[in-house]
């Protein structure tokens, strides 16, 4: 059973995945280059647990031992009695196959390797590692702490016993699984990201406005969020990186990413991150860049 657990990447997604598991009572040794984000993970971690508190979902006791169960690191060397390794870097392969090759050195033989990917061929990073049949998509939805739903994807040589595991973890840290193939983009993702790529075209080619477009789907397909305001909040560079390889990998023109997308991530307008993308987050009200 996976009880030490190590976390590649304090994000966002990678910070949400150490809060989880620190409350399911696991101990997380979390990683990224720097200590100031690293930092500043554990503070977001701790103000999530406070909004959990708030809401009546976990008690104080639970937040300060879940807080004492993390422990944050610059050094790969500090994952060698790490049970399993999760890897939550940016949506970018070769910074992936790269963190593997740094990884791989300093486990011990029987751990366990997973990727937060959303998009990216799970059979094709293992290749990069020395223990292909013990490694596996875990693919969490974001906000990790919010979000019920995780994707577990098998590369061709992920064994019976990896994904028990896997799967047994994901039910202690209260999630559904969703068993997805090792195709590009997965199930989500190869559903969702069409659709907002769709929505950009529908900008792109003067349908509707930002505005327009947001409340249609909003009202008209009762979504929660409208796909561009869903754009910003996942990043519009996540949403090209995984429409690239949807594009790369099933040679399908409808895949295209958007001209306008490239150009917004070109622009560096990459939503709530950057402080803008399809809107502007600068003042108290979000307004339509478009």
């Amino acid at each position: 059973m996976i009880q030490q657990i190590g976390v590649i990447g304090a994000g966002q997604m990678g910070s949400g995945i150490a809060h989880v598991c620190a409350l399911a009572g696991l101990d997380v040794t979390l990683l990224d280059i720097e200590q100031t984000v690293l930092d500043k993970a554990v503070e977001s971690i701790s103000s999530n647990l406070d909004r959990q508190v708030a809401r009546g979902r976990i008690s104080e006791t639970e937040v300060s031992a879940a807080i004492e169960r993390i422990t944050t690191t610059t050094d790969y060397a500090a994952f060698g009695s790490s049970d399993a390794v999760v890897e939550a870097a940016t949506e970018n392969e070769d910074i992936k196959r790269q963190i593997f090759k740094t990884l791989v050195p300093h486990l011990h033989d029987q751990a366990l390797i997973a990727s937060n990917t959303s998009s990216i061929s799970i059979t094709r990073l293992a290749a990069t590692t020395d223990r292909p049949e013990r490694f596996i998509g875990l693919h969490f939805m974001n906000p990790v702490p919010v979000m019920k739903l995780v994707e577990i994807i098998r590369g061709i040589a992920t064994d019976q016993p990896t994904f028990e595991s896997f799967n047994d973890l994901a039910g202690r840290l209260r999630k559904t699984v969703a068993v997805a193939e090792d195709f590009p983009a997965f199930i989500v993702n190869r559903i969702l990201l069409p659709m907002i790529n769709e929505a950009v075209y529908t900008l792109y080619e003067g349908v509707g406005s930002v505005q327009s477009i947001d409340t249609a789907m909003k009202l008209g397909a009762n979504h929660p969020m409208g796909p561009l305001e869903l754009a910003d909040f996942i990043g519009l560079d996540t949403c090209l990186a995984v429409m690239h390889v949807l594009y790369d990998g099933l040679a399908d023109s409808k895949y295209r990413p958007c001209p306008l997308l490239v150009k917004y991530v070109e622009a560096g307008w990459v939503g709530r991150k950057s402080g803008r993308g399809f809107y502007d987050y600068s003042g108290d009200v979000p307004v339509p860049t478009r």
